[in-house]
């Protein structure tokens, strides 16, 4: 599982043209599920995501959390995260968890951000989207899970 985190001023989410949701000061967040992902990965990325701290304190150090400022996440489904660009010049996506699976721990991580209390708006999971933002520093971190170990 990976989550891309970027500190913004605002973000939106348009689809077929129309404004679907949007946050203030906040994190945008981009998810991608890969195959063999958990509920426990989301439930520990959910918590690293919402209690980072990479928001200004009073002395302009990153040293408070999106819980401390009381800010807002935009959730946005991204599979393309999940894309292994190694080999030739065209990605593989095998990585990618299937539609279904990916949407339930997707829809996990928003039940989740929500349980800190966190305002979230989110996109719609395999729409086309159109995703704006002002990114703020610009600030952008790559949180991922390590992936659970077949012994099989």
């Amino acid at each position: 599982m990976k989550v891309l985190i970027q500190r913004v001023s605002e973000a939106s989410v348009n689809i077929d043209n129309k404004l679907y949701s949007a946050i203030e000061k906040g994190i945008l967040a981009f998810v991608g599920i890969e195959k063999g992902d958990t509920a426990e990965q989301v439930e520990k990325l959910a918590k690293k995501a919402a209690n980072l701290r990479i928001f200004p304190d009073e002395n302009d150090k990153m040293n408070l959390s999106l819980v401390d400022i009381n800010g807002e996440m935009l959730i946005v489904s991204q599979f393309t995260l999940c894309g292994d660009c190694k080999k030739g010049t065209r990605p593989s996506f095998d990585k990618s968890a299937p539609p279904q699976i990916a949407n339930e721990l997707y829809e996990y991580f928003i039940t989740q951000i929500n349980s800190f209390g966190i305002k979230t708006g989110h996109g719609q999971f395999g729409a086309m989207m159109e995703v704006s933002l002002i990114n703020d520093g610009p600030v952008t971190f790559m949180l991922e899970a390590e992936p659970i170990q077949n012994n099989a």
